[in-house]
């Protein structure tokens, strides 16, 4: 009888506390957008039933998936409780529909967010991201987002599965395209400048949109670059190399993260409690959620730690991750697992908690659905036009420029030969967004505008990118020897970087080189312009090409940039994030290596053991003079404030644009360091003749400290370095 008593009293108690919970209209408390955020999460979880908070866990798709790898279960009934979808359309009216059904339908009216991967662009598609790192212009690449973020929003995404902050050291691995470079701090602060150009100050603004961490995390040490594949990482390198870009984008403010497809050292990076949970939530208090990647709860049964869905489920729900996309593993199971106190409602709450806080922060419940506009009002402004091209420009690398063939200031004909030099499609590069090659400014297009009226132009394709068609060689070696430069369009497909493009060779196709040896023959420079998504093998296409220019996958808008670079109205700028080996056979050669046992030895016998082009590599057309680097003090104790200035001075006949790498080295310490780490960079543009210096403020703890296998940072007294563009100095750090 008492048991009975107290259940009614608790019953009455309910209905007096939602009674409470609502307005004098009778309102409930989480529809007053007047009302605390957090308490109006507080009400809604507390009036949802175990069904309606399990529904808002999983990820289903809407509309046309036009993604290869992603092929999974498809949706015929979304279910109105869903509570999320990636949206595969580039208008609202469908995203609309969609939540009409969710505010309509559903007993409790909870607005939908829906997602999609916008990695460097939505319509207006943008450098991969690889190349943007080498603008080494984080407020550049912010603006960008910034653009992404108002495409998505008005065509009905609220959230970016982007950006992509995965250090890779492999160029065999596709992914490289998708990431900032193979330096843990440069992919943290794209990352966070990322994620503030998706964010802004208020997400729930018009044009903004939630941003996503991924892959949550060490994805990009997987095995001989083959994706999705175990990666071996220590405690202490997982530290000092794949967390800290992570740590950065959180402290950015990021909404939420993906959780990576790879085992990591024995536990998935999907089921890892000790990555999602202990560092993500507990550490770092991140109070955003996290949705898997495409399947990746399901794939935990191909990995070897669950042998049934509902296992898996349970793994990657106790460890942490709350959102379940396209594996339909919580959807499916975990009701059952509440039911049989394999996980608590406890549990539950606190997901939920994560993902209606985000809806909420979006300001889905205000205003669940999206303005119709058109495409002119959504895509292609002016403004974003201007972005792309000044990005596309300051990504693009000079790599060699050879008795300064580049510019082309005197040169009356121009043979533009190759497979990129009318190809709209493999500029755009891998997760294109909505981009199409109709959008897309071609080379050879934008080499006729920049040249009008200065120089002649003749084209030739001279082979496909891929194949042993030899058919078109004459044609391109009789157009070589009628100009007097000819500008070489070689690189890779689309396809063949981004996710699942592995490759065994980073070497272009044997063609492609041949076509480049055919040339030679004419005897007139040569100028190589490459269009790629990850570093090349260029040790047989170096020697024949008298200039290299780096352009990568630009997008849109890179032909006019890469032309005004050839003709010098653009003075190149870009510098290397990932390192260029020398062959395939080096990989993995990066900067920041730890020193070997017997560095007088242990070179490669067949092969240099240096890398073609090293990260931070790339030339101007201009000439800067470095002063000697000046630090504040030379001998300094723990808290005390350290900085180190630089001046650059311009001494060449252009203006042109310098970024500054600041580098440090612990030569002795309880952990062994690598021989350099970057810590901070600036660029600045120089007036031919102007000096401009450079500062790097030092913070003594995260910058000359390092991190144990736990994740503590440690600063040891002794002596630190600090390295400039072949200038070393040292600090002595004393109690």
């Amino acid at each position: 009888m008492r048991k009975r008593v107290l259940v009614y009293g608790l019953c009455l108690l309910g209905m007096v506390c939602t009674l409470s919970a609502k307005d004098k209209k009778g309102e409930a408390l989480y529809k007053d957008a007047k009302a605390p955020i957090e308490k109006r999460v507080d009400d809604l979880l507390s009036r949802m039933t175990l069904e309606e908070k399990v529904m808002q866990l999983n990820q289903y798709t809407l509309g046309r998936n036009n993604n290869v790898n992603n092929v999974g279960e498809e949706v015929k009934k979304v279910p109105a409780e869903i509570g999320s979808l990636i949206y595969f359309e580039a208008t609202p009216e469908l995203r609309n529909n969609m939540q009409k059904k969710a505010m309509e339908e559903s007993r409790l009216g909870i607005p939908i967010i829906f997602g999609y991967d916008a990695i460097h662009g939505f319509r207006t598609v943008y450098p991969i991201s690889l190349a943007q790192a080498c603008s080494w212009n984080p407020d550049l690449v912010e603006q960008a987002c910034a653009v992404s973020a108002q495409e998505a929003r008005m065509s009905g995404v609220d959230w970016t599965f982007s950006p992509m902050i995965d250090v890779a050291r492999d160029p065999r691995w596709g992914r490289v395209a998708e990431g900032y470079g193979e330096d843990p701090y440069a992919n943290g602060v794209f990352g966070a400048a990322s994620v503030r150009g998706y964010q802004g100050d208020d997400m729930s603004a018009e044009n903004r949109v939630a941003a996503c961490l991924k892959h949550y995390v060490g994805y990009g040490a997987s095995e001989a670059g083959r994706d999705y594949v175990y990666t071996e990482i220590s405690r202490q390198t997982l530290w000092d190399t794949y967390l800290l870009p992570y740590e950065m984008g959180v402290k950015a403010g990021a909404a939420t993260l993906m959780s990576s497809f790879n085992d990591i050292s024995g536990v998935p990076g999907s089921a890892n409690p000790y990555t999602m949970t202990e560092i993500l939530k507990n550490r770092w208090r991140h109070d955003g959620f996290i949705v898997s990647d495409w399947g990746a709860i399901e794939q935990l049964k191909n990995q070897g730690l669950a042998a049934t869905k509902k296992e898996a489920a349970r793994y990657a729900f106790t460890a942490g991750l709350e959102m379940d996309m396209m594996s339909h593993a919580y959807d499916r199971h975990l009701k059952e697992l509440v039911e049989e106190g394999k996980v608590s409602m406890a549990q539950v709450d606190e997901a939920v908690r994560r993902v209606l806080l985000l809806k909420f922060r979006l300001g889905l419940f205000e205003r669940p659905y999206t303005p119709v506009t058109t495409e002119k009002e959504r895509f292609f402004r002016p403004q974003s036009m201007d972005i792309a091209a000044r990005l596309a420009a300051e990504s693009m690398v000079l790599l060699k420029n050879e008795n300064n063939v580049l510019p082309l200031t005197d040169k009356k004909k121009i043979a533009v030969i190759g497979p990129m030099a009318k190809n709209g499609w493999d500029l755009l590069g891998s997760w294109r967004g909505h981009g199409k090659d109709t959008d897309v400014a071609m080379l050879y297009d934008g080499l006729a505008a920049e040249f009008a009226g200065k120089a002649e132009l003749r084209y030739a394709l001279g082979c496909n990118t891929q194949g042993d068609n030899r058919e078109g060689f004459a044609e391109a070696l009789e157009a070589a020897r009628w100009s007097d430069v000819v500008v070489l369009c070689l690189g890779e497909m689309m396809t063949w970087s981004g996710e699942n493009a592995s490759r065994s060779s980073i070497a272009l196709p044997q063609m492609q080189e041949e076509l480049a040896k055919e040339l030679k023959k004419a005897g007139k420079p040569v100028v190589l312009v490459l269009v790629n998504g990850r570093p090349l093998e260029l040790n047989r296409l170096e020697p024949v090409a008298d200039a290299i220019l780096e352009i990568w996958q630009p997008g849109v808008n890179g032909a006019l940039p890469m032309a005004g670079i050839l003709s010098g109205r653009i003075n190149p700028s870009g510098k290397l994030a990932m390192t260029f080996p020398y062959s395939t056979g080096q990989i993995p050669i990066y900067y920041n290596r730890r020193k070997s046992g017997r560095g007088h030895q242990g070179f490669y016998k067949d092969i240099t053991s240096e890398p073609l082009y090293p990260f931070g590599h790339g030339l101007s057309y201009t000439e800067f003079k470095y002063g000697t680097v000046t630090p504040s003090a030379t001998k300094v104790k723990r808290g005390e404030k350290l900085s180190a200035e630089v001046t650059v001075t311009n001494i060449g006949a252009r203006d042109g644009a310098e970024t500054v790498h600041w580098f440090i080295s612990d030569p002795y310490c309880s952990i062994t360091r690598p021989v350099k780490e970057l810590k901070h960079f600036e660029k600045q543009f120089i007036k031919a003749g102007e000096t401009k210096t450079f500062r790097f403020d030092i913070n003594l703890e995260r910058d000359f400290g390092f991190v144990n296998e736990d994740g503590r940072r440690f600063l040891e007294t002794g002596e630190y370095n600090i390295h400039v563009l072949g200038q070393t100095v040292k600090i002595e750090l004393i109690d």
